[in-house]
């Protein structure tokens, strides 16, 4: 998928406004998290080390279809995270990574499947489940084959010990399905120990059509 020709300036101040209003809503902390967006060319990324709360639209980093840095800042150490989602799910068209509170909680639990299918919401945003690949160092290069492997499964991601990374076809998609995901999270927490009525099989075919 590419981004229309032109809309760059468009994209950008998205990425300002949507990353300002995760940070704000304590969706990501100090300079936690990041953001990527497709463009006619290549890639906008959010830089390393920056705040999604404190963005400037003209400081952010450029890289072409091959991932090679091309112009603005450094950008963030997560690169390789987001090149593995857009290879997973070619039609994406952004990604966002997060450290939000209850999926990074739940990223710290031993459980093959932390997050039930609760609600229809989950389902229409999130697919069917949401895996969960193994703790690796922020920044490196060796967690690529899990994400791909993860990411064909679903749009979004939980890294162990870490937080979520979520693709969508555009960026409002994506930040719509990582805040469904914290959401999810939540109620994942809140009824922990409860009987619960997820959805069941029909229900979910009934959801993904």
């Amino acid at each position: 998928m590419r981004a229309p020709a032109g809309n760059e300036d468009a994209l950008r101040e998205s990425i300002v406004a949507l990353g300002a209003s995760l940070f704000q809503r304590g969706f990501s902390v100090g300079s936690a998290g990041n953001i990527s967006v497709r463009t006619q060319d290549g890639f906008l990324m959010t830089p390393t080390n920056s705040s999604l709360g404190r963005l400037d639209p003209g400081e952010l980093s450029e890289l072409d279809a091959q991932w090679v840095h091309t112009a603005g800042p450094k950008p963030s150490k997560e690169v390789v995270m987001h090149q593995a989602m857009y290879q997973a799910r070619p039609q994406a068209a952004a990604v966002v990574h997060l450290h939000s509170t209850y999926v990074t909680a739940i990223s710290c639990l031993d459980q093959a499947q932390p997050i039930p299918p609760l609600t229809p919401y989950f389902i229409m945003r999130l697919g069917r489940e949401v895996p969960t690949v193994p703790y690796y160092k922020p920044g490196s290069a060796a967690v690529l084959q899990d994400i791909l492997a993860a990411g064909r499964r679903g749009p979004a991601v939980i890294l162990a010990n870490h937080g979520s990374i979520v693709a969508g076809s555009s960026l409002h998609d994506a930040v719509n399905a990582a805040e469904e995901l914290e959401v999810s999270a939540q109620l994942a927490f809140l009824l922990e120990g409860r009987a619960t009525r997820p959805l069941n099989e029909e229900q979910i075919q009934d959801l993904l059509g």
